[in-house]
């Protein structure tokens, strides 16, 4: 065991974090989905999501026979919403394959819909205590720091470099604290902003903080690029009891499988009166409603809609009239 593994493993004995939902009584149901939740999302954002969802799904055969709408509704809010089709459909790959066991061997769950290589290793290595290394966000920061490594993990050769060093530090022995550790040391003392060096146990082991360089130049950043926006027009159909009229999206695209508001890319009454057959009459009551926007990770949208209350309207395939009191709910896109 090298210096670095032992003192971020003393440290993890006294500070790191042992009381999360998915720690306790750990299986590998639960750290898989919580390792699927957390990516692009924060601890105290997640806990209440994760609970709700081990409630309403507690074993991956229970996952793998709910609707995707049901899952999709649990995740509603989460956002990246493919993490929660490919748990689905890992799940319903798990019962047909593994009988419902989550798989031990590596291959086996790298070939998991929605598993990458640092997910992989994080699943094995807390619920199997498989010695594999994992590079997430908080691990890359924390290794980057460490070693000086001042160029952005993004690039091909710089996460390739990472990855080596991840691997040098991964105990035979005690692998599933270690790996908790080093998540934790990034997200609690190594943090992006403002860094607690003072209370980092690997301070004899950073190059960044022995030659006093600002640890937040390390690792450098993504190099930015201006959003783009682009516009979209939604219309939004309402009938005299409350119902709202909603699409189900494709799978693929953006919130894929949800539920949503007809959209168009443009302004086009006529074409939308013959599409739903409403009258000319009705189709004068039609209300422009106050833009809004919202950022995606690659563009800004600009999302135009439209208040028509209509008494009734062809319900094409794929549609519902949703009632927007009722206790059940249904995957929503974030703005609708």
């Amino acid at each position: 065991m090298t210096p670095f593994t032992q003192d971020v493993l003393t440290w993890f004995k006294k500070h790191g974090r042992k009381t999360l939902p998915w720690q306790q009584k750990i299986t590998p149901y639960k750290v898989w989905l919580s390792e699927i939740m957390l990516q692009q999302t924060q601890v105290a954002t997640v806990i209440p999501y994760f609970e709700r969802f081990l409630k309403q799904f507690p074993t991956i055969l229970d996952l793998a026979e709910a609707h995707e709408d049901d899952v999709l509704a649990l995740w509603t809010g989460l956002g990246y919403y493919a993490r929660a089709r490919n748990l689905h459909k890992a799940a319903q790959q798990i019962t047909e394959q593994f009988k419902g066991k989550f798989p031990k061997s590596f291959d086996d769950v790298l070939a998991l819909p929605g598993i990458g290589r640092s997910t992989a290793g994080a699943i094995l290595s807390i619920s199997y205590k498989q010695p594999l290394p994992i590079l997430d966000g908080n691990v890359k920061r924390v290794l980057a720091r460490c070693h000086a490594i001042s160029a952005w993990p993004g690039k091909i050769q710089v996460e390739r470099e990472l990855w080596q060093i991840a691997e040098q530090y991964v105990p035979e022995k005690q692998c599933h604290h270690y790996t908790q550790a080093m998540m934790d040391l990034g997200a609690l003392i190594c943090t992006p902003k403002n860094p607690k060096c003072a209370q980092c146990p690997l301070t004899e082991h950073c190059q960044t903080y022995q030659q006093g360089s600002n640890p937040e130049n390390y690792p450098g950043k993504k190099p930015r690029k201006i959003l783009p926006t682009k516009q979209t027009h939604m219309l939004l159909f309402q009938r005299a009891d409350g119902h709202v009229l909603l699409q189900k999206r494709p799978s693929s695209g953006i919130w894929g499988g949800l539920w949503s508001l007809p959209e168009y890319s443009q302004v086009d009454k006529k074409a939308w009166a013959s599409e739903w057959q409403l009258k000319t009459k009705t189709m004068k009551q039609i209300k422009e409603l106050a833009a809004l926007k919202h950022t995606f990770s690659h563009y800004h949208l600009d999302i135009r809609p439209y208040y028509l209350e209509v008494d009734d309207i062809i319900t094409p395939t794929e549609s519902i009239w949703y009632n927007i009191d009722s206790s059940k709910t249904k995957g929503l896109a974030a703005p609708n």
